[in-house]
């Protein structure tokens, strides 16, 4: 028997972004219905997909106005390493994974994050 597509479960996750008037991000929020988050604030956001047919990454990059640098150092080391981990769950490449995980280790480095 097949099940009916209409009543399949869903999720539905929204992004809002308030701009001012240079269309600079000043507010972002997102929200998941199925998880316990609700217009939670965030100063940045890295957004991809992939589209099959096109074969190709589409990709959205936001941070708001008082992101500053320090953050945005830190927020880049971080996503590396999450997609490293997302790199070697999806694909098993762990020696692959274990190199971005080094490269973010040299990215620290070289930002000083550790001294902060």
């Amino acid at each position: 028997m097949l099940t009916d597509p209409i009543s399949m479960p869903t999720s539905k996750i929204s992004i809002n972004v308030e701009t001012d008037e240079n269309k600079v991000p000043s507010n972002i929020q997102w929200t998941a219905t199925d998880g316990d988050v609700k217009d939670r604030k965030v100063k940045a956001m890295i957004l991809a997909m992939w589209d099959e047919q096109e074969r190709n990454t589409f990709r959205m990059d936001l941070w708001d106005k008082e992101m500053d640098v320090e953050e945005m150092k830190f927020f880049v080391h971080q996503t590396i390493l999450t997609m490293a981990d997302s790199f070697e769950r999806a694909t098993g490449e762990d020696k692959m994974a274990a190199t971005m995980r080094d490269f973010c280790e040299y990215f620290a480095e070289k930002m000083e994050l550790d001294k902060k």
